[in-house]
């Protein structure tokens, strides 16, 4: 397709049109009365709407095609619908919540998921995703939380880098489908933690810490890009011509097209940066915004601003021609199905190689967080009692599901079952999941049932739509009524694992005092119950690290464990301390409850022999840190190594150690391997004080081990 040649023949309206977002019910509404409110609202009529260019919210191959005969009927030019959708963590075959796949520090099985999810997708009739979300998250009470990878810049752009591979491939596989990176920027650190809230942060700290995700995935070919909903130094995102435009399109060369959040322009108004809807669009075209998301004001005041001579037929020009350069890359003039399939739907949905990768997500997820020797059970047990609100709940898919169904879930109870058909497996729930709850209606049963039992699974934790978008919480302990619970089940039975299912790391010091075993299942989607079964039980090895800090307490939020220095710091900051004129709190520790990067196994790993290469290196030099890792247990497992640096003395205060690089280690029972990681110069360049991205001359210490928390550590010095 000629693209260019289109674009010439096209109208003014067909160009706005293209930049123009609806929801699916606009095109296939069963009666009038469904979509007059809807239009009229947006004030457009059945005309505009045949001019739009892309649809969100749809469910299926059918409805796809059916919306895309129609869309392409109605178009003067014919030009096809791209259809896009928000596959987070799965589209009908879910695997956990991307927090979760943070803890996995695997590349390669994040990538599978993706590729899995976009297959699932593309059969659907989905051409792009709204994923990967790069927001850093460092504040557990914010609800989305759960759709980013952690708090490390580092992890963060690894992780998304390996969603862009996997939802897009190279372009060349029917399944492929473009990846939509957000939420640019810095959408994980609003005020108080709570959804849709400012943003203030400095240009250093944006630059050092929240960027560079974002950058890994667009230096990864993501296609498109979403400004967040957030004011940062009180400008909102979709009109930040400095995000967009300077950052984004010149310093980083992004190609792609720029698509607003969810009727993102007419917020500008409440924003209170814009007079009216005409105002927001003349904010957001300058800025670099080419679509707009579920809102209709580019589309009416586009001609008024081009006329007033406030924008440029230049601009719409080049943002209607990235659009239909997506639509002409995927191949949608050719075949604006694609691979849309009712067939395929039915082959690929919940098939068993997909539910065999999401089990194993949720199997490399999981975070023990706390062991005493109580795990693994013994599959000889004869007598189990699974037991708490989330027992044999299905909702644990995690918000964000996509097409995904609770109905589709496997619970712990029937994980437990499956893999001991001989014993006896009795359950209750005790009391519900609800927030606040203080009523605990099944507590004696619940007791019963742990004191006859030879092991107790106890299932606590958050329901997955307690976390999430607009869902922030400033409180994040479990409920009255499951703390009730857990003490007396726990009193009852000491041979008990909780199984927590979270969307967010929840503070939990009690809990963490008296079970002598905590396994985090996060919300680990459609295989969770499986997967949980597996990993109480033995057959499963837990090997999942900490993405995110958990707090002793919310009053510590935001909390991360790359903090800088302080002029004053607390001698012991794991106690509570009396001694004052310190960085103190009078009631809890400074440190987290759990730190990043933690996490145990069924095995021990040993650390040993940390050797640097030279203890100077020079600009275009490489430092090889070597380390031996050996497995001490009875089981093959896998550890996830991490390295760490600090700099020492800079222009500018620098974090108490940083994440470099990390490897998971594959090894049988009694093996060592030696791991080798290379520093660069290029690795220990920041933004100084100048603003420059640079390195300094100075010493340094490099740190590596299986927490942010336990290292073995050494120094060595760049000299320039």
């Amino acid at each position: 397709m000629d693209i260019k040649k289109l674009l010439s023949e096209m109208t003014l309206a067909e160009k706005l049109g293209q930049l123009t977002q609806l929801n699916a019910v606009f095109f296939n509404a069963e009666n009038d009365a469904d979509i007059t409110g809807p239009a009229a609202k947006l004030h457009i009529g059945e005309d505009d709407i045949s001019l739009t260019g892309s649809v969100l919210n749809f469910t299926s191959a059918a409805l796809m095609k059916k919306t895309q005969d129609a869309a392409m009927a109605r178009q003067p030019h014919h030009i096809p619908l791209l259809f896009m959708q928000d596959v987070i963590h799965g589209f009908r075959t879910v695997y956990p919540i991307p927090l979760a796949m943070g803890c996995s520090f695997d590349e390669t099985l994040v990538e599978d998921c993706a590729r899995m999810a976009a297959k699932e997708a593309a059969v659907s009739g989905v051409h792009v995703t709204f994923s990967p979300m790069m927001d850093l998250a460092r504040d557990a009470r914010w609800g989305r939380v759960m759709e980013s990878p952690g708090e490390d810049p580092t992890l963060n752009g690894r992780v998304g880098a390996a969603f862009v591979r996997g939802y897009q491939g190279d372009g060349t596989d029917p399944y492929d489908i473009p990846a939509c990176v957000k939420h640019f920027a810095a959408y994980g650190a609003p005020e108080a933690g709570r959804d849709y809230a400012p943003v203030e942060l400095s240009e250093h700290t944006l630059r050092e810490y929240y960027l560079p995700a974002y950058r890994a995935c667009v230096d990864a070919g993501v296609k498109m890009i979403m400004p967040a909903f957030n004011t940062i130094g009180g400008v909102p995102c979709t009109a930040n011509r400095h995000l967009l435009d300077t950052i984004l399109r010149r310093e980083w060369g992004f190609k792609g097209v720029v698509i607003s959040d969810y009727h993102a322009h007419h917020e500008m108004v409440k924003h209170g940066v814009a007079e009216n809807d005409k105002e927001a669009v003349a904010l957001a075209v300058n800025a670099g915004c080419d679509i707009e998301m579920m809102s209709t004001a580019t589309y009416r005041f586009a001609k008024e601003l081009l006329d007033e001579g406030r924008i440029t037929m230049e601009q719409i020009d080049a943002a209607t021609l990235r659009v239909l350069e997506l639509k002409n890359q995927l191949g949608l003039f050719e075949n604006p199905y694609r691979v849309a399939s009712e067939k395929e739907e039915k082959r690929l949905h919940l098939c068993p190689e997909h539910r065999a990768l999401a089990r194993r997500a949720a199997e490399e997820s999981a975070v023990l967080l706390k062991n005493d020797g109580v795990l693994p059970f013994s599959k000889a047990l004869r007598k189990v009692a699974v037991i708490g609100p989330f027992a044999k709940e299905q909702g644990i898919k995690g918000n964000w599901a996509g097409n995904g169904r609770d109905e589709d879930c496997v619970t712990v109870l029937a994980g437990v079952r499956t893999l001991l058909p001989d014993a006896e497996v009795a359950t209750t729930r005790g009391c519900s999941w609800e927030l606040g709850e203080t009523k605990v209606p099944d507590l004696e049963e619940a007791v019963e049932l742990a004191s006859e039992a030879d092991a107790v699974v106890l299932c606590l934790g958050e329901y997955q739509h307690h976390s999430g978008e607009g869902n922030s919480r400033a409180t994040l302990t479990l409920s009255p009524a499951q703390m009730t619970l857990a003490r007396a089940v726990l009193d009852a039975n000491k041979n008990t694992a909780v199984v927590l299912f979270n969307g967010r790391p929840l503070v939990i010091p009690e809990l963490s005092a008296i079970a002598p075993a905590i396994l985090d299942m996060w919300q680990p989607g459609t295989e969770g119950g499986n997967a949980a079964a597996r990993l109480l039980f033995g057959d499963a090895n837990p090997c999942g690290k900490l993405s995110m800090s958990f707090p002793y307490h919310e009053g510590q939020c935001p909390i991360y464990y790359s903090h800088l220095h302080t002029g004053r710091p607390v001698a012991n900051p794991k106690e509570i301390t009396q001694t004052g004129y310190c960085s103190r709190y009078m009631d809890v520790p400074v440190d987290p409850l759990y730190v990043f990067g933690h996490g145990l196994s069924y095995n021990t790993y040993t650390y040993d022999n940390l050797t640097l290469s030279a203890d100077v290196i020079h600009p275009g030099e490489e430092l090889e840190v070597a380390v031996t890792v050996k497995n001490e247990g009875k089981r093959y497992g896998k550890e996830t190594v991490q390295l760490y640096i600090r700099d020492k003395v800079a222009s500018v205060a620098r974090p108490v150690k940083e994440l470099k690089d990390f490897v998971k280690l594959e090894l049988e029972a009694g093996e060592s391997a030696a791991v080798i990681f290379t520093i660069t110069e290029e690795d220990l360049r920041f933004h100084t004080v100048s603003g420059a991205f640079d390195s300094e001359a100075g010493e340094f210490e490099v740190m590596v081990g299986k927490s942010s928390d336990e290292l073995l550590a050494a120094t060595f010095r760049l000299e320039k």
